[in-house]
């Protein structure tokens, strides 16, 4: 047997591994997403979440993401199909989970990150078709930009041109940027209220309602202040903007499980997700699905 093929064969037996070991660890089934949040995975993610549900009598999956972002509305799918089979779900972001990533990981239960962990601003991507092809455009850059136009017109600061610039406007692309937007914070709010806020039950950081029962209209309240925060251009200043630990449950205080001083639990994670990466990379693999019974390598 070829050399590489014996050393691709260990490292797939690692990783199996290694999946198997976090599964003990977090006590569920562990798969882990790596790439780009697009509809075009959505069939086999299904395949694996189905897999997965009828090897195993779990009731809780740990995914582990590391993604980029991409479509939102995909993203909601993968909650659907989650959803179907868990009634439990925890996302695990070793590195990285970005715009429509962040999206997707406020479905979870809980969120588990490190100090060198990182989601991003909710900025959603759309696919806008130009002459010299598909591109995926920031809506809320877009947004931004039409608003600053507007303002500069009504105050009579227009340059020509800013003035052609807003002339030649697309209208349903606008819209479209407009609708990304308001589905990414309403996505947000209901699975921070039916999920990740489940068990908030008494308030524990208000010095005024502290011990008191938290009402639904306080968690609604919450997480759409939440959204709001993490769709705030004017706040994180960049799409690419790689919010920590320290920001989320700082600026944002939002709950995250840090495994920071943990270290089996972050040893256990950093050498499943690093070997998974560095393989795919020294492949040139551009997505991958991966769990301990199954995998896209």
């Amino acid at each position: 047997m070829h050399a590489s093929s014996l050393l691709d064969e260990a490292i797939a037996a690692w990783l199996r591994e290694s999946a198997e070991k976090l599964e003990a660890e977090f006590n569920a089934d562990v798969l882990s997403y790596v790439g780009p949040i697009h509809e075009a995975f959505l069939r086999p993610f299904r395949d694996f979440i189905e897999h997965i549900a009828k090897a195993t009598d779990r009731k809780s999956l740990a995914l582990f993401l590391n993604t980029g972002g991409g479509s939102v509305q995909a993203a909601e799918k993968m909650v659907e199909i989650m959803r179907h089979h868990f009634a439990d779900v925890s996302f695990v972001v070793p590195d990285m989970a970005m715009s429509a990533g962040t999206v997707l990981a406020m479905s979870g239960n809980r969120i588990f990150m490190d100090y060198s962990s990182s989601l991003g601003p909710i900025d959603p991507q759309v696919l806008v078709r130009r002459d010299e092809g598909e591109a995926w455009v920031p809506a809320l850059g877009y947004l931004d930009k039409v608003e600053e136009l507007i303002k500069k017109s009504a105050d009579g600061t227009l340059t020509p041109a800013e003035y052609v610039m807003l002339k030649e406007l697309d209208l349903a692309i606008l819209r479209a940027h407009e609708q990304a937007k308001d589905l990414s914070i309403e996505l947000m709010k209901d699975w921070l209220v039916t999920y990740k806020f489940k068990t908030w039950t008494k308030h524990r950081t208000d010095r005024l309602k502290k011990g008191k029962p938290v009402t639904n209209a306080e968690k609604e309240e919450r997480a759409r202040e939440i959204a709001d925060m993490f769709c705030n251009n004017k706040l994180w200043h960049s799409h690419g903007r790689l919010i920590g630990v320290g920001k989320l449950t700082g600026i944002l205080r939002l709950e995250i499980e840090d495994y920071s001083s943990d270290d089996n639990r972050r040893g256990l994670i950093r050498s499943y997700h690093d070997v998974l990466t560095d393989f795919m990379a020294r492949t040139g693999t551009m997505f991958c699905i991966h769990s301990a019974h199954r995998s896209t390598l």
